[in-house]
């Protein structure tokens, strides 16, 4: 058959050469899509043979190769060729997969191993057999039963991004040869087993250098077998690349290849016992139940981590194999006869969670959306775990949104048959999980504090495991630690189970470990138990300069996403694409006065708007609590930001000098106190004139590396200004930008560096000489350095040890690699890598992340401060280290000859700094400014967070960039409307900055909501849209227009705001739908207030780009941040979660004796207690004020306290709850809602349990609570925890409280003292959810005769009015009115706001009955009633109590007349005049005329028990007015709350024609009372609306 490729293939494909050469496009960009066929069915014994051309290292995973027997002709492409079904069998690294499942784990070579040039062919035999062809050795069998008629297939995958075919024939020798090979037989002669142990001996002694005899029963369980337990070898190979996996009956081995087999059996029982193990057998070559085909695979070339398990079995190379710890094998090192079982690596089931995602031959799980769910992610072992056979993951990737983690264990259910649960400790049988720090069996928590160690904290590359002993007891393993035993009695046959909960996303089942491992696990520990974890520690000076203690350097005290290099005088933050403030430095000293503080911009990154601030402060660095930013401080501050000073915190000019946003890398800027007071600003070295006076002496200069500005060096006479970062040096040739460039004469050798390009915890200074680890206290790992160039073949590279720490396990790892810098993915450590890397880790010598050799001549763990590491590659390929000079030997042979090595060093644990030693000259140990460029900070996404983007329906001149994130309008003007992908959450900002402007058109940029849904357009943009956003009607749109807020193109209101007409290139705008349903709109980050009322839930953000604004890009997240708000943000969730239990509760509780409560001496560091530990006061910050009771809180004893004194000048407020463990030793947050284990906290409205929040809209808004305000708390017999404000209970907040738990405060923002109520005051009415009727109040519950049913009022000493805004406004709207005062009753505290937090927070409920029989009436939500004075005939009058509450609508014009009366008139503008009825007598409305008939028509007066129906605006016009005080413009609505007595109105249907009900509790067909008596209604309360 021909050697061509079929015409039609995967649509990445691209075919030349006569469609003999296949290349797959877009090769860095796209991995997949790569399919191509045969051009004609292969017939048998035919060899397709493709040569790999081109390799890149971008990704994983590499050529794919197989069968199919689909027509290409008619075949529908998949996206790879396991996707291929229908009779498909497909070679994916080491396994073969039929249908896209796998059939075979462990075969063959390894594609992904293969390089450029090798050849890679398939074959289907005569006998149907499937066999893989590598460099023209055959592999063996690797499927059977195969059809005749079948394609070839080849996926150009990953790595793999072109192929040639070579050949389509049959292989040399073989045509003839098969025919006869059931007629051939040849037996295999075996040397004696003496000659065999002592070749075998000889080979590893010239290996190792001594003499180690194997164990003689395991080698004589191959020699005594008979033929057929003879694994084939490859023909052509001097070594088998591991043991073949298939054995055939024909098998002819010479004497040399039978020594090779055993060989590698020996180098694998000598790699198992460097793994710990303690089998003296060879695995699997022993035991019926070990796996042969995998026992002992100890070539390094092509296997996956070969190498033993932790049990001393010499593993498979993905870790299969026997796991049984006995000395000898499972049968005691006896022959092996049983079966060969080449399918029973330990793996993921392929029934999951239902969001899990599973791949790498099952061995890898990943959660899709990991950022939207956070639960689902249940994977269960493929098999049951046999005892003492460890369950080890590795965790992959975790994302920093959710609380909680991983949680591991094991179960009875066997996958197969199990629904799976959302989460595994929602499963009541059979299961056992750990869960943070604790277990939990069947759900419940059984051990609360199992390990000083909780999942929760563990990081990306920490292995978790687990181990049934024989014995039946349960042990978890930590990065190898065993952590003791969790069970006992644990059932014999379990599954083992993996959650990926909250923060855990992906992991990997690993099954083999190496030196690396081991330290890694050690370091995980050490940082996971420190107290300093992760907070920036300055690297300390090599060269301190004694004399000169007045020189002005930046102080070690620094924002904690901040960090001091080069001798203090610079300062940079390291990861400045991730966040943009925190980055605040101070001077080590004040300033003297005329003394100029200059600094230089030495970095700037692009992701982030606004830029370098400068300044000057009174606070001494050394007890400054740094704030995210220094505009947020609220005393001695003056600073300089953009084109303005700010004092304070507030602004004092406003255009102020040269914009500081505008500059860019080598600017300066600079700040001086003159003699007078007066403060000026320098830019560039010009004065930019006074900005500020009577600034007080002994300030210290301010720096605050905002937004944009990534590192300043301080500018000063005292030293060379090191050179500006280059960012232009390119090839592998080039010196590293950060070099001096006026070396001159150096030898050849002096222009070795260190890369740009280096691991995130690594700097570079001292030319590129120089390479430390920052954080080296917090941080073990990621600080990979690499050379600038490449190694010469004989070149030595040598650096020195300058620095170590006596913490961390293990220490530096140095080596050479053939991954070109600007190629390499830096890694935690390079042993991880996988390709053409060569390292020496301690005594081993480990090549693509396998050790290789151990007992190498050096140990670098053993290497002190001042030692001398160097490395060099021969001509011949042979890899030698050096240490202090002396040549160590040759380490490993085989290194590709010609090919470029640049050299590797990892400053990993106790390692910190070390520098380029060099012939020329001597070595210079001073820092400089680090040469950190933008390469050093990859931009991995536009934004923060998970980036909103914008939906592909759209306007037809819209062109969509950037992945969605961006938008350009193409042609004309209009036809520019864009939609969000995605609904937008409540309090969710979506922004755009303008990128572009055409000042050839007028208007601009419009924004808004909308209700359209964008998925329900036409697909086709050029029709079902209108060309401009004002004309979009076919749904609700409100938006903003240049100053006009318009709802369906109707203006609703002018004026808002500033004009979007008037931004420019630069500007950005935001629009966010907030939880009172009012649309905001954000320009620049400030809120412009509410532009539109009433909006609908499910909106989509929409935007036109209109007029002259023709570009935009997103610059906003899914992740709703508060960027001014100094508190950190709750986690945002749509989704409630059950809260874990921490334990299980107790029954039979005896009743305890009310316990006195007071504050626990362990508290916030801002707290100071007082008044024998009953009054607790913040003393400084906003922070810091965490308290805990000192007695657990009984079941059913209510814990109060009062809120003492409330601070206006910050945000936010006090939070509340319990926290379910001893408080003594708790080491104290900033905030509670850092706290994540075993709380329960009270937040604004919302409840969060380990700060994941499990309910909103609870209770009322507690950042509204006034001072005098008593908030309490109290769990109940069934552990439900109740919130009870001002003595109303709330209801249940959350469950499953453990016991003993303790009430918990925090006095953050403007809460600042509480006091204990030690004279408990029991609760208000009836139980939660009881319906309050007319028996249920006593006397004392009376309001001037009207019962406290009617709307609950809280004391005078608690009155919110007092803080309400909307309450205040109207109040004043009221006095616009010019009533008289004698109409209102003059106790203000009968007059009460309903808005949503003032309602929350009395406790209303939304409906009452009221009156003889009962009746249903609804609380007035959103109106505001101002108490009306009531006769005192009134008030004594016993009827007048079981009267019945109604509400009535009218106009501003008929107040003052109806008010005159006393009583409604349907005389009056009232449109709640109807139908005229007639009089029935004199007792009717109205006084009866001379002279009138005896009969007339009358009209009648119609109410409601609900304001949803009596405050529409047909009954209650709206009539607009401006605010006094803020002159804005608002509309207002009036009417009644009136009392009506039973017997004296009609119940009717509404009179309006509406057909959708307009309130839930009553029908449409009696929300209308109809009255026409005289004295039948009596006028209680004023009501106000203003919008």
């Amino acid at each position: 058959m021909a050697a061509e490729l079929h015409p039609r293939s995967g649509k990445l494909i691209g075919l030349s050469n006569s469609n003999r050469t296949a290349q797959r496009n877009q090769p860095v960009q796209e991995f997949n899509h790569g399919l191509v066929l045969s051009r004609e069915p292969l017939r048998d014994r035919d060899v397709f043979t493709v040569r790999i051309d081109k390799k890149v290292n971008s990704w994983s995973g590499s050529i794919e190769i197989g069968v199919t027997a689909l027509d290409p002709a008619a075949l529908d492409f998949p996206s790879s060729a396991t996707g291929l079904k229908g009779g498909s069998w497909i070679v994916s690294g080491c396994s073969v997969l039929k249908d896209g499942r796998s059939v075979l784990e462990e075969y063959g070579r390894d594609l992904d191993q293969l390089g450029e040039g090798d050849r890679v062919g398939i074959q289907r035999n005569g006998r149907g057999e499937l066999h893989l062809w590598v460099n023209g050795q055959d592999c063996g069998a690797a499927a059977s039963g195969l059809p005749s008629r079948l394609w070839a297939v080849v996926d150009l995958y990953g790595k793999c991004t072109q192929v040639t075919v070579v050949s389509c024939e049959p292989p040399p020798d073989t045509e003839d040869q098969e025919e006869d090979e059931e007629e051939r037989e040849e037996e295999v002669v075996l040397p004696s087993p003496a000659a065999l142990t002592t070749e075998a001996c000889r080979d590893h002694e010239d290996r190792t250098g001594a003499l180690v005899l194997p164990a003689v029963p395991a080698l004589a369980t191959v020699m005594n077998g008979s033929a057929e337990e003879v694994p084939e070898v490859t023909r052509g190979h001097s070594r088998p690349d591991k043991f073949p996996n298939n054995f055939e009956p024909d098998t002819v081995l010479t004497e040399h290849q039978l020594f090779d087999v055993f060989n590698n059996a020996i180098v694998s029982l000598y790699r198992s016992e460097d793994e710990g193990g303690e089998d003296l057998g060879l695995g699997g070559a022993g035991g019926g139940g070990s796996d042969p085909s995998r026992a002992g695979a100890g070539s390094n070339n092509g296997a996956r981590g070969g190498g033993g398990n932790e049990n001393g079995n010499g593993g498979s190379a993905e870790g299969g194999g026997s796991t049984n710890n006995s000395p000898s094998g499972s049968a005691g090192g006896t022959a092996g006869t049983g079966g060969m079982t080449t399918n029973d690596a330990l793996l993921f089931h392929e029934k999951c969670g239902t969001l899990i995602k599973l791949s790498n031959n099952n061995k890898t799980a990943e959660r899709r959306r990991p950022l939207d769910e956070f639960n689902n992610g249940v994977v269960m072992t493929n098999r049951p775990l046999r005892h003492n056979e460890m369950f080890e993951i590795r965790i992959d990737k975790l994302v920093d949104k959710w609380s909680g983690s991983i949680e591991i264990g094991v179960t009875t259910h066997n996958p197969n048959n199990l629904d799976y649960p959302a989460t595994m400790t929602n499963l009541r049988s059979g299961t056992i999980m750990m869960s943070g720090c604790g277990i939990l069996t069947n759900g419940k928590g059984t051990r609360r504090e199992y390990c000083e160690f909780s999942l929760d904290e563990l990081q990306e590359g920490d292995h978790i495991g687990l181990m049934r002993k024989a014995s039946g007891a349960l042990h978890f393993y930590i990065n190898g630690i065993d952590q003791g035993v969790a069970a006992n009695q644990t059932p014999g046959v379990v599954y083992g189970v993996v959650d990926l909960y909250g923060m855990a996303v992906k992991v990997t089942i690993v099954h083999n470990h190496n030196h690396s491992d081991r330290l890694r696990r050690n370091n995980a520990i050490m940082r996971a138990l420190s107290p300093d974890v992760g907070r920036p520690r300055p690297a300390l000076s090599l060269t301190p300069d004694p004399e000169a203690p007045d020189r002005l350097l930046f102080h070690p005290n620094c924002g904690q996403k901040a960090a001091i290099i080069g001798d203090g005088r610079t300062a940079l933050r390291p990861h400045a694409t991730d966040d943009f403030n925190h980055g605040v430095v101070l001077s080590n000293r004040p300033l003297h006065s005329n003394e100029v503080f200059q600094v230089r911009i030495d970095k700037m990154v692009d992701k982030w708007a606004g830029s370098i601030e400068i300044g000057v402060t009174t606070h001494n660095p050394a007890y400054l609590q740094l704030p995210s930013t220094m505009t947020n401080l609220r005393s001695g501050t003056w600073m300089m930001t953009g084109n303005g000073v700010m004092h304070n915190g507030t602004t004092i000019l406003d255009e102020y000098g040269h914009n500081l946003d505008r500059l860019k890398a080598g600017d300066t800027v600079g700040v001086v106190r003159k003699d007078d007071g007066s403060l000026h600003f320098f830019v560039n070295g010009v004065p930019q004139g006074p900005a500020a006076w009577n600034v007080p002496p002994s300030v210290y200069a301010v720096v605050d590396l905002y937004g944009q500005a990534a590192q300043a060096t301080i500018m000063d006479d005292m030293a060379d200004l090191p050179p500006l970062p280059d960012d232009n040096s390119e090839g592998p040739t080039a010196m590293s930008p950060g070099s001096p460039c006026s070396i001159t004469g150096a030898s050849a050798a002096s222009d070795l560096r260190f890369h740009q390009l280096h691991g995130t915890n690594a700097v570079i200074t001292n030319g590129g000489r120089t390479a430390l680890r920052q954080n080296c206290r917090s941080e073990f790992n990621d600080a990979i350095v690499i050379s600038n160039r490449c190694l010469r073949d004989g070149e030595l590279f040598e650096i020195v040890i300058q620095k170590m720490v006596d913490r961390w396990s293990g220490s530096i790892e140095a080596g050479v690699t053939a991954i070109r810098p600007e190629e390499l993915e830096f890694p935690n450590t390079m042993t991880d890598i996988d390709y053409d890397t060569w390292m020496l880790s301690g005594t081993a010598i480990m090549q693509d992340g396998n050790t290789m050799r151990n007992n190498y001549g050096c140990d670098l763990d053993s290497l002190s401060t001042g030692s001398r590491i160097g490395m060099m590659r021969t001509a011949s390929g042979d890899l030698h280290y050096y240490i202090n000079g002396v040549d160590q030997g040759v380490a490993c042979t085989g290194l590709p000859p010609g090919k470029e090595v640049y050299a590797v060093i990892d400053l990993y644990g106790q390692c910190v700094q070390v520098s380029i030693t060099s012939s020329s000259g001597p070595l210079d140990n001073s820092l400089c400014t680090s040469n950190i460029t933008e390469k050093s900070f990859p931009i991995h996404s536009p934004v923060a967070g998970v980036a909103h983007r914008l939906h592909n329906k759209h306007g037809k001149n819209v062109v969509l960039l950037g992945d969605g994130c961006q938008a350009v309008r193409v042609g004309g003007y209009a036809h520019g409307i864009v939609f969000s992908a995605k609904e937008l959450k409540t309090d969710e900002l979506f922004e755009v900055k303008i990128n572009e402007v055409d000042e050839q058109w007028s208007g601009s940029l419009r924004i808004g909501l909308t209700t359209l849904q964008p998925p329900d357009l036409p697909s086709c943009p050029l029709s079902g849209l209108s060309p401009s956003l004002t004309q979009l009607r076919s749904k609700v749109t409100w938006l903003l227009a240049g100053s006009e807020v318009r709802r369906n193109g109707v203006l609703q209101r002018q004026n808002y705001g500033c004009s979007l007409d008037r931004l420019t290139v630069g500007n950005r705008v935001g629009v966010k739908r907030c939880s009172d349903d009012t649309m905001h709109i954000f320009i620049d980050g400030e809120d412009m207030g509410p532009a539109a009322t009433a909006v609908a839930k499910n909106v989509y953000a929409v935007l036109d780009l209109y007029g002259k604004v023709t570009a935009v890009s997103i610059v906003s997240s899914t992740l709703v941040e508060d960027t001014e708000s100094v508190k950190a943000p709750s986690l945002s969730s749509d989704s409630c979660s059950e809260g874990e239990d921490d334990s299980t509760p107790c029954e039979n509780e005896p009743t305890l004796v009310p316990m006195a409560m007071a504050f626990l001496e362990n508290h916030g560091k801002n707290i100071q207690l007082s008044n024998q530990n009953l009054t607790a006061a913040r003393v400084s910050s906003y922070n810091q004020g965490l308290l805990v009771t000192a007695q657990p809180l009984p079941r059913q004893q209510l814990f109060q306290f009062q809120i003492d004194r409330l601070n206006s000048s910050w945000t936010s407020s006090l939070s509340l709850g319990v926290i379910g463990h001893s408080p003594d030793r708790l080491n104290f947050p900033s905030t509670a809602c850092c706290l994540k284990r075993s709380v329960w906290l009270l937040q604004r409205d919302s409840v969060f349990h380990n700060s994941l929040k499990i309910c909103e809209n609870y209770g009322p808004n507690l950042d509204t609570c006034p001072e005098g305000t008593v908030l309490g708390l109290l769990v109940d017999a069934n552990g439900c925890l109740h919130l009870h404000v001002n003595g109303m209970d709330q209801g249940v907040a959350a469950q499953d409280i453990p016991t003993p738990c303790y009430p918990l405060i925090d006095l953050y923002g403007q809460c600042e003292q509480v006091t204990i109520v030690t004279n408990h005051v029991p609760a208000v009415g009836a139980e939660s959810g009881d319906v309050r009727c007319q028996g249920d109040m006593e006397k004392a519950d009376m309001v001037d005769g009207i019962k406290e049913s009617v709307c609950w009022t809280p004391p005078p000493a608690v009155n919110p009015n007092k803080t309400c805004e909307y309450q205040a406004l109207c109040s004043r709207f009221k006095d616009l009115l010019t009533l008289p005062d004698g109409y209102f009753n003059e106790d203000a505290k009968y007059n009460l706001c309903y808005c949503e937090s003032c309602h929350k927070l009395r406790g209303d409920e939304a409906y009452y009955k009221r009156g003889e029989p009962p009746r249903d009436y609804a609380l007035p939500f959103g109106w505001c009633r101002f108490a009306l004075r009531i006769k005192p005939h009134c008030e004594v009058s016993n009827t007048f109590k079981k009267w019945h509450i109604a509400y009535h609508g009218t106009s501003v014009g008929s107040l003052r007349r109806t008010l005159d009366h006393s009583q409604l008139l349907p005389e009056s503008s009232s449109v709640f005049s109807a139908s005229p009825v007639k009089a029935e007598s004199h007792g009717s409305y109205g006084e009866p005329e001379e002279n009138s008939a005896p009969e007339r028509e009358i009209p009648c007066v119609r109410l409601s028990p609900t304001m949803r129906y009596s405050g529409l605006e047909v009954f209650a016009p709206k009539v607009q007015f401006r605010d006094p005080r803020s002159l804005r413009c608002h509309h207002a609505q009036v009417g009644f709350q009136v009392c009506v007595r039973p017997g004296s109105y009609k119940v009717g249907p509404q009179s309006l024609g509406i057909s959708e009900p307009l309130d839930p509790r009553f029908s449409n067909t009696e929300i209308e009372w109809i009255t026409k008596e005289k004295g039948g209604t009596l006028l209680y309360g004023l009501l106000i609306r203003v919008e």
